[in-house]
């Protein structure tokens, strides 16, 4: 842990200053909602447990309260920002509050969809405010793209960490929380109240932790084609699996051919199914089908389209974005902060 001052952070009189220089006016409509609590940041970084030798990889900045917190606490911080003039003001922020760790901070000036590298060593872990549309694919994205990261912490709205930390049989339980498990045990780790955000949001965020596993999931199927069962088992998920397998399979009897191998219940459901047990179902696949679109290809990110799952599932908006519309109250958790 470095030794800063303590007025090092970002107050809520400096966001407001910083905004005015910069002419961000934050507004509902725009769905700009900075983190103007000190006490917060340092909370999340305490939750993340960054320790002194970690790179943490920061997506959404935004005007840097969170990224001089890790700067505190981390070896090093790269930040990922997408929105041409809080990239253009971060770097000048972190020199003037924090000169002497001005050396170990980095800024890729990106959508974080379509980082593939970052400089310098690798990532150990991810720290952010995700803003709502997009926490879900920048996610998954990321965990794909970095495996070097082990630990990842992001705030994200409450209805969507429940989501990601659901658990089969939970009626949340979705295409998020698979995907997520695939990579990580995933759990939530606190809530985040509004009065922490200027402007203040309509709606609660959470914080959700997701520790890479040490193993991966113990399956001959690629992730390409686990995520195609996946998706396709949630699309139509009212339905039994026979059916919303179907197209999948090449006709419901093939589906439930590859059920019954799989060891599970044609009439079961996607919602009540693990992950290893998406696995076993792709490993049983028919003979001569192709793989799904939807989520399914190496072309597209792991999360990318998620178009049954309705909070934080479709990449429509650019991830590191300072606006934001989320679908419910308009209102991201952190957005571009």
């Amino acid at each position: 842990m470095s030794t800063t001052e303590p007025d090092a952070l970002l107050g809520p009189a400096d966001i407001r200053e910083l905004a005015a220089a910069l002419g961000v006016r934050p507004t509902k409509q725009r769905g700009q909602n900075f983190v103007i609590d000190a006490n917060t940041v340092r909370r999340i970084v305490r939750t993340a447990e960054v320790r002194p030798d970690d790179v943490v990889v920061e997506v959404g900045p935004g005007l840097g309260s969170l990224t001089l917190a890790l700067l505190e606490a981390a070896d090093r911080v790269v930040a990922v920002e997408i929105d041409d003039v809080l990239a253009g003001a971060l770097p000048a922020t972190v020199a003037a509050r924090m000169p002497g760790r001005a050396d170990r901070f980095a800024l890729v000036h990106s959508d974080a969809m379509l980082v593939r590298e970052l400089p310098g060593p690798a990532p150990t872990a991810l720290v952010a405010n995700l803003p709502y549309n997009v926490a879900v694919p920048v996610l998954l994205t990321m965990l794909e793209r970095f495996p070097s990261i082990e630990r990842t912490l992001v705030m994200v709205q409450a209805e969507v960490a429940d989501r990601l930390a659901a658990r089969p049989g939970n009626k949340v339980y979705g295409v998020p929380s698979v995907k997520a498990n695939w990579y990580a045990d995933v759990k939530r780790a606190g809530s985040i109240g509004r009065n922490v955000f200027w402007p203040a949001p309509n709606v609660d965020s959470g914080l959700v932790s997701l520790v890479r596993r040490t193993e991966p999931i113990a399956t001959s199927a690629s992730r390409t084609e686990v995520f195609a069962v996946v998706d396709a088992a949630f699309a139509q998920r009212r339905k039994t699996l026979r059916a919303a397998l179907a197209g999948w399979a090449g006709s419901a009897p093939a589906a439930e051919a590859a059920l019954v191998a799989a060891g599970i219940s044609p009439q079961a459901r996607g919602e009540s199914l693990t992950v290893e047990e998406f696995a076993a179902i792709a490993e049983n696949k028919p003979a001569g089908t192709t793989t799904g679109t939807s989520g399914a290809t190496d072309s597209k990110p792991s999360g990318a389209v998620e178009t049954t799952e309705t909070s934080g599932d479709i990449d429509s908006k650019p991830s590191g974005a300072a606006e934001t519309t989320g679908t419910a109250g308009n209102e991201p958790s952190g957005s571009g902060e």
